[in-house]
């Protein structure tokens, strides 16, 4: 881990563990005069070490790491040092990772292809107290939301009753239905969610917290 400490400016910490992605980065930072890089951590463990031991103002976090993963290390940071921003800049550009990191506590989200004026107002914005996601990331989150799911109130009772471990006479009883009207629901929440049996009806109300 290189550190470098000063007074002035920002104080920005980079994780990523490829060198030249983190020095182009620094880079970045240092030519947009957006904040300085006080240290470049390629793990982990150094990235924690960093943020208990010295004063940061945000982090650019990378989320697969060698040693642990950035959504783990996010949550991490942001609760034990709420003061702490931190800006997400990976390659992976699935809706559930950028979904569960914002829910970690992450102020923005950035891809690697992003162009540099990107990454500097990204940097800009968080700092300010904001959200930022790239284009890329703002295109994908509001498509996602166009297609969100709407569960009827019945439906949402069910499938919290579902998600507990109930077996559909014990849903019938709890709710005061017949038994065949419960299985007929429970087809019709597997539809919906585009789910092929129970255990990804779960995993899918878990993830978009339909419950």
């Amino acid at each position: 881990m290189s550190l470098v400490t000063t007074d002035k400016m920002n104080k920005i910490l980079i994780v990523d563990d490829h060198p030249l992605v983190a020095q182009s980065l620094q880079s970045i930072v240092t030519d947009s005069k957006v904040g300085e890089v006080v240290a470049i951590a390629h793990t982990a463990k150094q990235c924690l070490d960093f943020v208990a031991s010295k004063h940061i103002d945000l982090v650019l976090l990378d989320i697969n790491l060698p040693d642990g993963n950035g959504l783990d290390i996010c949550k991490s940071i942001t609760e034990k040092y709420p003061q702490i921003k931190v800006l997400a800049i990976t390659t992976f550009s699935e809706y559930t990772i950028i979904r569960k990191m914002l829910d970690n506590g992450a102020s923005g989200y950035i891809l690697k292809n992003s162009l540099p004026e990107e990454v500097v107002e990204g940097i800009e914005t968080v700092l300010k107290g904001e959200t930022f996601l790239c284009h890329e990331v703002d295109l994908l989150m509001k498509k996602k939301s166009d297609e969100q799911i709407f569960l009827t109130p019945r439906e949402t009772d069910l499938l919290k009753l579902i998600c507990d471990g109930y077996t559909n006479p014990e849903i019938a009883e709890k709710l005061y239905l017949g038994v065949e009207t419960i299985n007929s629901y429970r087809k019709n929440l597997l539809f919906k969610l585009n789910a092929r049996n129970t255990a990804v009806l779960v995993k899918i109300a878990m993830e978009q917290k339909l419950i």
